[in-house]
Order: C-alpha cells, then sequence, then structure tokens
C-alpha cells in the first residue's frame, strides 16, 4: 500500500521508486494511475478500484503474488488499508504512508492537531460527526463526499442550532486547483466545492450545557402543557436505564421527545430509536431535536404493534413513556426482544400500571429495582419502575 500526493509533480520516496521495478500488478484509482504511470515498469497489469470489491478482490486473489495499491494520502486514516483488513483479513500488507487531507489542511493553515478529533461521513451517516459536534470537540476534522459536502455539512450544523464553530474547507490539496478557505457557517451553504474537499470545524465558543433540561424549553403538545416527562423524573429514570455501557436505547411514546433527547445530549454515543403513533408529535420531535441540538435521533411513526421492529438495532434500554392500556402485551413483546440483561423503564401514575408492570415482569422473571416515588410540584406521584432481564 503505496499513499501519494495529490500533485502532479509528487517524486515518490526512494524507498518506493526501488521496489516497483520488482512487481508487475498494480492497483489504485484512475486518479492515481495518472499520477504514478511514469515510475511503472514496462510491461504492467493495472487494476482499476471501482465500487465492486468484493470482484476486485478475486482479481487480486487470481494473480497469487504481490500486488502494488496506489492510494490517496494515508491508507491507514478511513483508507483502502481498512478495506483490504476487511475483505482479505489474513493477507501481509506493507504501508508506505503520506499525508492524510486533513493534516494537509491542517499545515496550509498552521494549525495544530493534536487535539484534533478526525470523524468521516463519505460514505457513512452522520452518526460521527453528530456525536463529536454534541460533545463540542474544540477542533474537528470531516472527510466528506459528494452528497455530505461542506455545504451540506453547514446546513445541518445550522438547523441543529451548531452555531459556535467555524469552517475551512480544503480543495484538491495539492492539485493543480489547491485552496484553502475559511467561512462562517452562514457563508458556506453556498459554497459549491471541488469534488476533491475535506473540512475542518474549529469551536469559536462553548455552548451553555447543563444535564437536565427546563421543561419549559421544549415545544409542547396545544393545550397539554403536562404532557412530558418532567426533568427531574427524566433524569432519573435515564440512570435506571444505566445507559453509560449501554448501545441502543428505544423510547416508547415520545410525545415531545424529552427522554431521548436528554438521553442523546447525555449519551451521545447512543442510538436511539423514538417511537410514537400521534402524528402531531412527529414535527414536534423535530422542532425539539434542533432547539437542543440534538441530531440522530431516528423517528418511528405509526402503532409500535404493527411496526416491524427487526427494522431497529436491538435495544439493551427500553424507556415506556406510553402504552396506550396495553401495557402487559408490550411487555412481552419487549421480552422477545430484549437481550439479557436489557433493562425497561416505566413512569407509572396510575396503581393500575404499577401493579401491571411488577406483575408480568415477576412472571417474566426479570429482576425488580426498588421502585422510586417522585413527585414534582403539585402533580400526581410518579413511581418510576426498573426491571431487567436475566
Amino acid at each position: 500500500m503505496i499513499g501519494i500526493s495529490n500533485e502532479p509533480d509528487y517524486i515518490l520516496p526512494d524507498a518506493v521508486r526501488q521496489l516497483l521495478p520488482s512487481h508487475s500488478v498494480f492497483s489504485g484509482g484512475k486518479r492515481h494511475y495518472e499520477l504514478v504511470k511514469k515510475y511503472l515498469p514496462a510491461h504492467h497489469q493495472w487494476i482499476d478500484i471501482q465500487g465492486n470489491m468484493p470482484v476486485l478482490f478475486e482479481q487480486f486473489r487470481d494473480h497469487k503474488g504481490p500486488v502494488v495499491v496506489f492510494a490517496s494520502g494515508d491508507p491507514l486514516f478511513y483508507g483502502f488499508a481498512g478495506t483490504i483488513q476487511k475483505f482479505d483479513p489474513t493477507a501481509e500488507m506493507k504501508v508506505y504512508p503520506y499525508f492524510n487531507s486533513i493534516q494537509l489542511l491542517c499545515h496550509a493553515n498552521n494549525l495544530s492537531y493534536a487535539s484534533l478529533v478526525n470523524v468521516s461521513v463519505h460514505g457513512r451517516a452522520w452518526d460521527e460527526l453528530d456525536n463529536a459536534l454534541i460533545t463540542q470537540a474544540p477542533i474537528l476534522g470531516v472527510l466528506t463526499d459528494q452528497q455530505k459536502t461542506p455545504a451540506a455539512i453547514a446546513q445541518r450544523m445550522l438547523a441543529y442550532n451548531f452555531t459556535n464553530y467555524r469552517m475551512i474547507v480544503g480543495e484538491d490539496l495539492g492539485g493543480l486547483h489547491h485552496r484553502s478557505t475559511v467561512f462562517e457557517l452562514n457563508g458556506a451553504v453556498n459554497h459549491t466545492a471541488h469534488p476533491l474537499n475535506c473540512v475542518i470545524l474549529i469551536r469559536t465558543s462553548r455552548q451553555a450545557f447543563s444535564h437536565g433540561i427546563a421543561d419549559h424549553l421544549f415545544d409542547g403538545l396545544e393545550n397539554r402543557p403536562n404532557m412530558i416527562t418532567k426533568m427531574p423524573v427524566r433524569l432519573t429514570s435515564l440512570s435506571c436505564l444505566d445507559l453509560a455501557e449501554g448501545h441502543v436505547l428505544w423510547d416508547i411514546g415520545f410525545c415531545t421527545g424529552s427522554v431521548s433527547i436528554e438521553a442523546r445530549r447525555s449519551y451521545p454515543h447512543l442510538r436511539i430509536v423514538a417511537f410514537e403513533q400521534r402524528p402531531e408529535c412527529e414535527e414536534l420531535l423535530d422542532r425539539n431535536m434542533r432547539r437542543h441540538s440534538t441530531p440522530g435521533i431516528t423517528k418511528v411513526m405509526g402503532d409500535f404493534f404493527e411496526t416491524n421492529l427487526h427494522l431497529h438495532p436491538v435495544p439493551d434500554a427500553v424507556f415506556i413513556g406510553g402504552h396506550g392500556g396495553r401495557l402487559e402485551a408490550l411487555l412481552r413483546k419487549l421480552d422477545t426482544i430484549l437481550p439479557s440483561r436489557g433493562r425497561i423503564v416505566l413512569n407509572a401514575v396510575k396503581e393500575e400500571s404499577k401493579d401491571q408492570f411488577i406483575k408480568t415482569t415477576q412472571t417474566l422473571d426479570y429482576r425488580l429495582f426498588e421502585p422510586m416515588v417522585i413527585r414534582v410540584d403539585d402533580h400526581n406521584p410518579i413511581t418510576i419502575l426498573t426491571a431487567e432481564k436475566r
């Protein structure tokens, strides 16, 4: 694996130039071939790297010998070396790296990258970037693609109120059209970047953050101001769910989304799936997610009992915010999905719900924790119930 520069007149290191004549099969993208073909032996074979990786690796194996692969920058940095390790884990590999694109952009702007957090949205979901922004990383390097462009990143950040960052866009770094431009996010949304680009985000200020969002800061259902899990109950419920080491939280009956949003802010590593059947809550969750800078919550609308739950990641924690009078059926359905040591938390107002939760989870042989009763202001007491699957 040989990492190369994008510079047209880039000179390969001596160690690389010395090994090329003893090889006959080379590979890389079409752009890489144009940059290195002058160094290759006269009778060589070039294998283009395109989209079909299984077919590509079959071509590699057909040669039953070493293949020299050229890649941009550092192949070990979100690069083709990782692809080799995935598709051919037993392959022996020697890597000759160059600087990666984020390093080059830091060099161009005299930026120290000792504390830089690297994320990629190249062919990936937004998760890595979302999580880093929620934790307010001071400096972020972002690998982009043709859909998740610098403009699209700026638009998403503005939509979710991450206004405390400045963006540096690096384009065709080392190439003929090399440039580096500093933008405020409002300016970046209209920028059409060169197809070869990457981004650095620099935090300009730290947004105020505390565990526990005041209830009045959530948009609620019209004429139903009390339809929200109150902040003290919300924080206690999240504590009972034991989310620090969790991976996936399901929030059933999300209403305003307060529990999902609080969990997303406190545990950015979590994947959160929020279920609700009231159509008016769909836009409500969107507004509250934007207001509280919590992108990445998966929203599922419709009757939970008619939802194909296998389309979603298996939870290790479930918060029941609503059950439509079918609590026993809901608990039994969750029991078929929840893994061992998975937790379920319910906030019970009615004694009937409390009794039904305890009876059903005992029948299913769950471990029950001591109930906690909380009363907020002049509202009815809430019993927080926690059960863990054995």
